[in-house]
């Protein structure tokens, strides 16, 4: 793909305004990179990867899933024939209740998707046709594009192959990069934990605001491992509330600068303390 096919775009606005389109998201493979999970039902931020993906098409006409059947207000729920048997013909149901001009296809594990990437792809599709986005190294991500539906219907139609790209490809007039990573999908534990940590780093970045703190005077790992062998070695509750004494004392001026590793230490060492006292009495 040469630079000038990618078309970078801006992001703004909600998603899909103005556009008159229906959603289907594909939530029923199988997830084999991740040991056959429930990849859709895997939460990140609070929020289930299917539900962050249905967020973002908050604007469509009909938000269609082709999956197992949730607890999701205002989505259809459809399956294909057989079930897992494959994208496309997950497509073709999802494309039976399509009733918009428009039709915006995602996979149901894009946690970064948002309402406003929604807007960008839909309108460059009103502009020039069939949208699909591209990732950093400039690869096509076929299950992150807008479609003109009647197309892509008719496309369907004639198709016997297997794949998205065999089906999409030649209706792609626009190769569309956005900020914000839109097409990262969490196949793998390891792209699930980075997806979780990127929720970790907004939040600390907007609770430091919030607070009047310089996020470069937090070390959150250190923290993190604070909380972790609090949980782990006295009791759950014991982290956030360790964490928040040890903000008291730093507060006030009384908690010395190896406080954070004289607590982990009194943390592992807990289980023996209270033997100890328990066997003193």
């Amino acid at each position: 793909m040469r630079a000038e096919d990618v078309v970078r775009c801006a992001v703004d606005g909600a998603g899909g305004e103005g556009v008159d389109f229906d959603a289907v998201i594909l939530a029923g493979g199988a997830a084999r990179r991740l040991g056959g999970a429930d990849k859709p039902g895997l939460t990140v931020g609070g929020r289930t990867l299917v539900e962050h993906v249905v967020a973002a098409v908050a604007g469509a006409r009909k938000a269609i899933v082709a999956g197992p059947e949730r607890s999701i207000p205002g989505v259809v729920f459809v399956r294909e024939d057989p079930p897992r048997s494959g994208p496309v013909p997950a497509l073709a149901a999802g494309l039976n209740e399509v009733t918009a001009p428009w039709v915006v296809l995602l996979a149901g594990d894009l946690p970064f998707m948002t309402a406003a990437h929604v807007t960008a792809m839909l309108r460059a599709a009103e502009r020039a046709g069939g949208v699909v986005l591209v990732d950093a190294g400039g690869r096509e991500q076929w299950l992150a594009g807008a479609w003109p539906a009647a197309e892509l219907k008719a496309a369907l139609a004639d198709y016997r192959g297997r794949s998205l790209k065999g089906l999409l490809g030649p209706l792609v007039t626009v190769r569309l990069a956005l900020r914000g990573r839109p097409w990262f999908d969490c196949d793998t534990m390891d792209d699930l934990e980075e997806a979780r940590m990127n929720v970790l780093n907004e939040w600390t970045a907007l609770a430091c605001k919030e607070l009047g703190i310089d996020p470069a005077t937090v070390d959150r790992d250190l923290i993190l491992d604070l909380t972790k062998e609090v949980a782990h070695g006295v009791a759950r509750p014991a982290a956030p509330l360790t964490a928040y004494l040890l903000g008291l004392a730093q507060g006030a001026g009384t908690a010395p600068e190896d406080a954070v590793a004289k607590l982990i230490t009194l943390a592992k060492n807990w289980s023996q303390a209270t033997t100890e006292t328990l066997t003193d009495d």
